[in-house]
């Protein structure tokens, strides 16, 4: 939290010294009250209607004044709001493909708007109002001090239970904090869950289940909010209790000291004002306090500032010259064997297939390639160079990946296929061709431009994958590869597809398979036939 509020001290400063002026033109319209009682005691009209006036004329002032406050706090946090997420952003990508695909999106989801929104809730506006609070202290302080130095004393005793008592509170709120924040992650993944499946119930009349999902979900999200609102409440109730009756003892001692002519009359009036300003302020810092003390989850979660993190110059795989070898790979999934032993060797230039059944581990070799999943045994050798020298993302300088479930932005589809870098028409018209997606665009109106739809949606399965193909060549990896990336397209366009990729003779191509026909296998350089390394259960 401090971070931000250090980083931001600018648009803070803008956000403070406003409520620094209401704070004090609202102490002072209480001294002004003080005044104009002691006008009615004395029966002077004039007297009385004058300190009126100046009431009026700050209380103007003060709602004016508070409107600019209002203005740069909201401006602040918008600011130290967009920061959050971008540190968000820059923690998720500094985590490794095992890492981040430990959670769910729904959960990463709920850190860019739950959270932030929790972090607005329970530090940014508290902040603000603790500054304000700790001003109208320190001015109630001064006040009092122009009435009667006991009333002072008084004060800072009351001040003083109600800032240290909450303190005991301080572990149970950041327990209930944190409970609230895990629950609402679980919740929110939940709740994306059964809206992934929303089809399925639909089509099997499953209706009340997707209605079961969704309030279970939100009594998730509820029940450690209302533990967290409740528990607060009563902390404050209590604390609020104990507050009275210090003020009630004070305002004793304010007529007393009246009565006996040794402060203003009038202090009957603003007097108690000045030392419930003086109490109310210390105890609810003492409040808000507790709320930094629950957002604390919130922040451990940012590992890395983007501000933080350096431009590292790139020393990325070289183009290869001869071959990626594969000596004794064994690779487990929570100690499951995937791959056990194997060797292979992809040359340069070579067309290659992985055949076999499901679960052998053809798609885990193609995410070991790209070095997504950096612990195993054995070695992966690029023209000598082991693997593990390398970083993921220096690793996919020379190799391009396309998956089975293809993924599109929702943007146009030349927007997906160059990622915002810019690339000449010759280079565009050839990916259109080799993916064969130039037929597909001569049916859209907007060819290039469509928009494809949250994840594709306003295209076929083909279509996806024809717009990943096209993304995969123009951006000119020397090595391809490929899961099942051609299995939703018609046969016609598979070949025409298939048929660029194999005669594109600087291209190394490792393609996943799960059935190849022996016409297509001689077009191959070779083809693997990878095994389980359990055996499967047939059906009878």
């Amino acid at each position: 939290m401090r971070y931000y509020l250090k980083k931001y001290w600018g648009a803070n400063l803008l956000a403070i010294l406003p409520g620094l002026v209401v704070c004090a033109l609202d102490v002072g319209n209480d001294l002004l009250m003080m005044r104009a009682f002691e006008g009615i005691i004395d029966r002077d009209l004039s007297d009385f209607i004058f300190w009126m006036l100046m009431m009026v004329g700050a209380w103007v002032l003060l709602l004016w004044i508070g409107s600019l406050r209002d203005y740069f706090q909201a401006r602040a946090i918008r600011a130290m709001n967009n920061a959050v997420r971008r540190d968000i952003a820059a923690t998720l990508l500094h985590k490794s493909h095992v890492e981040f695909h430990g959670k769910d999106t729904g959960e990463y989801l709920s850190w860019f708007v739950s959270d932030v929104n929790q972090m607005e809730d329970l530090a940014w506006t508290p902040f603000y109002q603790c500054v304000d609070l700790a001003a109208t202290a320190i001015f109630c302080v001064a006040a009092l001090l122009t009435l009667h130095w006991s009333l002072l004393v008084a004060a800072l005793i009351n001040a003083a239970v109600m800032l240290f008592a909450p303190q005991l509170f301080t572990r149970r709120m950041e327990r209930l904090g944190e409970a609230c924040e895990t629950e609402q992650a679980k919740a929110t993944s939940k709740l994306k869950d059964i809206l992934a499946g929303y089809d399925v119930l639909r089509a099997f009349g499953r209706e009340p289940r997707f209605r079961q999902g969704a309030e279970g979900a939100s009594e998730q999200i509820e029940k450690p909010r209302f533990r967290l609102r409740t528990v607060k409440a009563f902390i404050t109730a209590g604390f609020g209790c104990v507050n009275v009756g210090c003020q009630m003892l004070i305002n004793l001692l304010i007529g007393l000291l009246s009565i006996r002519g040794v402060i203003l009359q009038g202090a009957l009036m603003g007097g108690g004002n000045l030392v419930g300003g003086l109490s109310n302020s210390v105890g609810s810092l003492a409040q808000y306090l507790l709320s930094f003390s629950s957002t604390k989850p919130y922040f451990e979660k940012i590992t890395v500032h983007s501000d933080s993190v350096q431009a590292e110059e790139s020393n990325g795989l070289p183009e290869i010259n001869s071959s990626i070898t594969v000596n004794d790979l064994t690779f487990k999934y929570d100690e499951k064997p995937v791959l056990r032993d194997l060797s292979l060797t992809f040359r340069k230039g070579g067309k290659y297939a992985l055949t076999g059944p499901s679960g052998c581990g053809k798609s885990t070799l193609l995410k070991l390639l790209l070095g997504w999943l950096p612990d195993y045994s054995g070695t992966i050798q690029f023209d000598g160079a082991d693997a593990h020298e390398f970083t993921p993302e220096q690793l996919q300088e020379q190799m391009s990946y396309i998956e089975q479930n293809v993924f599109l932005f929702n943007s146009t589809i030349r927007d997906n296929i160059t990622l915002d870098e810019t690339f000449t028409d010759e280079q565009m018209e050839k990916a259109l061709r080799d993916s064969a997606l130039m037929g597909d665009l001569a049916s859209m109106p907007d060819g290039l431009d469509t928009i494809v739809g949250e994840d594709g949606s306003n295209l076929s399965g083909g279509q996806k994958q024809r717009v990943a193909i096209a993304r995969a060549l123009i951006h000119d990896r020397s090595i391809l590869l490929v899961d099942e990336g051609t299995s939703a397209l018609d046969q016609k366009n598979a070949g025409i597809v298939e048929e660029s990729l194999l005669a594109n003779p600087e291209l190394t191509l490792i393609l996943v398979s799960h059935h190849l026909a022996p016409e297509r296998q001689k077009q191959f350089t070779q083809v693997y036939d990878l095994q389980p390394t359990i055996p499967c259960l047939k059906s009878a």
